[in-house]
């Protein structure tokens, strides 16, 4: 009877650490899974995991009635080290969304206010002629049996015979791959200075290729065109453009960029210097040296904080 009751105690001792054991596992379980769905919702290009700051070392063998104490405190400061990953990466997220907020009400402010300068201003009369930075009329189809070209006639070329000449010296590539050899002809075309029939092309890459990787090349060209042609307004538009719509494109990190800078000659360092703070704090990770070397020059002829 005697050793019944001992084995019945040394059975309960046995119970009450796996119980907790238990307890703690589900724990540990259930927050490492919520950490991993963040970093999927905060990384969603596969950026590297991020380990718990105190992992659990390999539980040693333990001799039959030695206590589970060491495991149980283990596995307690794993879940306090993830819960204090979790509150943390949850404040950056946060600010995140703030400032992606004041952005979004900042360029929605400011499309209404270039919106209606450039509603306001039509053609001249008896021209009939499009609005700056309006979508230019669908060309015509080609006739039966001829091979439609891979790039849209420039709008401006057609009205003066010496310009249509420079845009027919640009050569247009044929690499059997549409959107490529679109985006490199509107490269050249940028290249060459002949911007408005650089921004058509880069506006034609974006609407017949929204999935290729050349839409964020081609986004962020239309607004360096926009930019180098003096019109610094058009140009932050189509930067933003490619950051909002495109994060994970190779090239919003430079569109943010050169937001600031559109910003700038627009006479609103204040904006610029957020917008400089955002591509740091989102993209740092993927900022060469020469990117880093830029904003660095960027905040300071801003005279940021």
């Amino acid at each position: 009877m005697r050793k019944l009751v001992l084995l019945a105690g040394a059975a309960m001792c046995w119970a009450v650490p796996a119980v907790a054991q238990s307890g703690l596992d589900g724990r540990v379980g259930k927050l490492e899974s919520e950490m991993r769905a963040v970093q999927r919702k905060v990384f969603p290009g596969g950026a590297p995991s991020i380990e718990p700051q105190i992992t659990g070392a390999p539980a040693p063998e333990r001799e039959i009635g030695a206590p589970a104490t060491p495991v149980i405190a283990d596995l307690t400061q794993r879940v306090g080290s993830l819960e204090q990953q979790m509150a943390s990466m949850t404040g950056q997220i946060e600010q995140a969304q703030y400032r992606m907020r004041q952005l979004e009400e900042q360029f929605a402010a400011y499309r209404k206010e270039v919106d209606a300068r450039f509603n306001s201003v039509g053609p001249a009369p008896g021209t009939g002629g499009p609005i700056e930075g309006a979508a230019t009329p669908a060309s015509p189809p080609p006739a039966p049996g001829r091979k439609p070209e891979a790039s849209a006639p420039a709008p401006a070329a057609g009205k003066d015979p010496a310009r249509a000449k420079l845009v027919a010296a640009v050569e247009k590539p044929n690499t059997a791959q549409p959107d490529e050899d679109d985006y490199i002809y509107g490269y050249r075309l940028w290249a060459a200075k002949l911007y408005p029939e650089a921004e058509a092309q880069f506006k034609k890459v974006v609407a017949d290729y929204p999935r290729s990787r050349r839409a964020s090349f081609a986004q962020n060209l239309l607004g360096r065109s926009y930019l180098d042609d003096g019109k610094p307004s058009l140009a932050s538009i189509a930067f933003y453009d490619n950051y909002k719509k495109m994060p994970d494109g190779e090239r919003a990190p430079e569109s943010l960029y050169y937001l600031g800078q559109s910003l700038m000659k627009l006479n609103k360092p204040a904006d610029a210097c957020k917008v400089y703070g955002e591509l740091s704090d989102v993209y740092g990770a993927k900022i060469d040296a020469a990117m880093q070397a830029n904003i660095t020059r960027a905040r300071a002829a801003a005279k940021c904080k």
